[in-house]
């Protein structure tokens, strides 16, 4: 018969740590696919938060050491999304100085 897909409950520490690195200038992209967010919840929670009706629920605990290894996986992204930029830099201005 017809599964329903179960719907995952976040805990509001989890969608603030979630909407913290979007502003700190992670992608809603990226941060969708660390976290293992549908990227449609993010932009829910974006919303939800800028009218004031965020909301989480006690279902699901994240614990002091995942929320860490959220933020660290999203510093990681960042620093490759750096060195990648600073790799074409390099390269462009080695061809220019050519």
């Amino acid at each position: 018969m017809g599964d329903k897909k179960s719907r995952d409950k976040y805990t509001l520490e989890f969608k603030m740590e979630a909407l913290r690195l979007i502003k700190g200038g992670q992608s809603v992209s990226d941060t969708a696919k660390i976290l293992g967010v549908p990227k449609g919840s993010l932009e829910n929670w974006m919303r939800w938060g800028k009218v004031g009706v965020l909301a989480g629920t006690k279902d699901q605990v994240v614990s002091p050491e995942q929320m860490e290894l959220a933020r660290l996986r999203a510093e990681l992204s960042r620093v490759k999304m750096e060195r990648d930029i600073l790799k074409k830099a390099t390269v462009y201005f080695t061809i220019e100085s050519h």
